[in-house]
């Protein structure tokens, strides 16, 4: 079989000799080189963005300087290379990054780095035989990998789409000339590898929710994510349960006049309660893991389908917006069990028989309304832990990929907790003055005849008298019980997952 027409200008893209920088992959043939490895040194910037240039010249129809969807199906028409009206769409969606709908060169060269990149990564763990070429032993593990068996007749016949030469293999060059211009949004391997909200429980639940590949979608395996993660937050927070019991009271009860440390609230809490006591809370907070996923879960595929489509993978403000909208709709569920948490947790001892008895005296003594107390701040928090959350784990993960990636996007266990314990304490740096507020508008109405207070009357007040260090009362334990919470809930998740039969890889 001939090669496309398009190979020799896209095989020699990015690098003259046709093949990946630092590479040993052969050439398929044809290609804008020979075979054996480039040397980064050897391919100049010059060339380089001359090649660039050609491949958008030879793109852009109507000479104006950018692609539109019509100029990339007229000129990869041309080029012998034909994608259908969405996968364009997708292209122009993927490296539009000022949103004018087309492509000017800068967001071209980036798009086809970016993708190139993603590219090699793939390539390099479907070749499980590390020979350069992936055949179709190699598609079928893979797939099976991610949950999906097909036979090693349907794995021919996805080489031979890509197939040039007829070897019933594909090497490196062919597997770039087909995807390259070609949109792959979900990159199995990245999303599987770098899992992020199902794993880390760190006891706030305001995270934007992991995407799941189409296949996991299809083989019911997204559930068994999801299992795992609520089992792994289960233990995490009964883990550190005692730390968390430390944080409401010290953002309750600590003041200047009251400087709490957490020696003393701990000997304080083992002397009132005896040990026991140090969980008090735990239960419930326990209890909301499942509904609380459940919802936000159906909530996020709901809002994902107003945005994007169920194959694509939303982009970063995208996934902000559906997660927020998500958390928002999860949250006001389950909100009255935040509410019994905090009260559960502050309780004295035998002030309460249990959740259900705590529920009753509050309905009765202070009506349906205090269920909802601290619900404005507890909304207005969501946006800035999953934003800065989603934000500076995306930039750890991209860096990484860039950086340190070679023949797997897998991070490793390190790495993953890393990114993970970054990530999430900064989200919850940033949300925590309005954490600290929303716990004590919730504790205030079992103080019998309290004043109502509200978020700015609260704000105002804690400013006023103890500064901008009142509102960050509590986190001394809240933040030592980061590292553990994501220890735990790792260790847990890695082995709920073979438990429930999802392969680890």
């Amino acid at each position: 079989a001939r090669r496309s027409l398009a190979s020799p200008v896209v095989s020699g893209v990015l690098c003259p000799c046709g093949s990946p920088h630092g590479s040993a992959v052969e050439s398929g043939g044809g290609g804008a080189g020979s075979a054996g490895s480039c040397g980064r040194s050897l391919c100049e910037a010059s060339d380089q963005d001359r090649r660039l240039r050609t491949l958008f010249q030879k793109l852009d129809v109507n000479r104006d300087g950018a692609l539109c969807i019509h100029d990339l199906a007229v000129g990869l028409g041309r080029l012998g290379l034909h994608r259908t009206e969405l996968d364009l769409r997708k292209i122009v969606k993927a490296g539009d990054k000022d949103l004018d709908g087309q492509l000017d060169f800068e967001e071209f060269v980036h798009y086809l780095q970016d993708h190139e990149k993603k590219l090699r990564l793939v390539f390099k763990s479907l070749d499980k035989k590390n020979d350069g070429r992936i055949d179709a032993q190699e598609i079928v593990q893979s797939l099976r990998d991610l949950g999906v068996k097909i036979s090693e007749q349907q794995a021919e016949k996805i080489l031979k789409s890509m197939d040039k030469n007829g070897t019933m293999t594909i090497d490196w060059n062919e597997w770039r000339d087909y995807h390259l211009l070609h949109p792959v949004e979900n990159i199995p391997e990245i999303i599987l590898y770098w899992k992020h909200s199902t794993i880390f429980d760190v006891g706030e639940n305001l995270t934007v929710p992991d995407e799941f590949t189409v296949e996991e979608r299809q083989t019911g395996m997204w559930w068994r994510h999801l299992v795992a993660g609520g089992g792994a937050g289960a233990v995490s927070r009964t883990c550190t349960a005692p730390l968390d019991r430390l944080k409401v009271l010290m953002q309750v009860h600590a003041s200047r006049s009251n400087n709490m440390c957490i020696i003393g609230g701990f000997t304080q809490m083992i002397r009132e309660g005896g040990p026991r006591s140090l969980w008090r809370g735990n239960g419930i907070n326990v209890l909301k893991i499942a509904p609380e996923s459940a919802i936000k879960f159906m909530a996020y595929e709901q809002i994902k389908r107003f945005i994007g489509t169920d194959q694509e993978m939303l982009r970063i403000h995208e996934r902000l917006l559906a997660g927020s909208l998500a958390g928002a709709i999860a949250q006001s569920s389950i909100y009255p069990m935040e509410v019994l948490k905090t009260r559960m947790a502050l309780r004295k001892t035998g002030q309460y028989s249990g959740m259900l008895d705590c529920a009753r005296n509050i309905l009765a003594k202070e009506g349906m309304a205090a269920f909802y107390k601290g619900y404005i701040p507890n909304m207005l928090g969501i946006i800035p832990y999953a934003g800065i959350d989603l934000a500076v784990y995306e930039t750890l993960k991209n860096t990484w990929l860039q950086r340190y990636a070679v023949n797997s996007a897998d991070p490793g266990v390190f790495v993953l907790l890393a990114c993970g314990t970054i990530s999430s304490t900064c989200g919850q740096l940033a949300s925590y003055p309005l954490a600290l507020v929303r716990t004590r508008m919730q504790a205030q109405a079992s103080v019998e005849g309290a004043p109502e207070v509200t978020m700015r009357g609260l704000f105002k007040h804690i400013l006023k008298t103890e500064g901008a260090f009142g509102l960050y009362r509590g986190l001394a334990p809240n933040f030592m019980k980061v590292i553990p919470a994501v220890s735990i809930s790792y260790v847990v998740y890695e082995n709920l997952k073979m438990t429930l039969g999802v392969d680890s890889r």
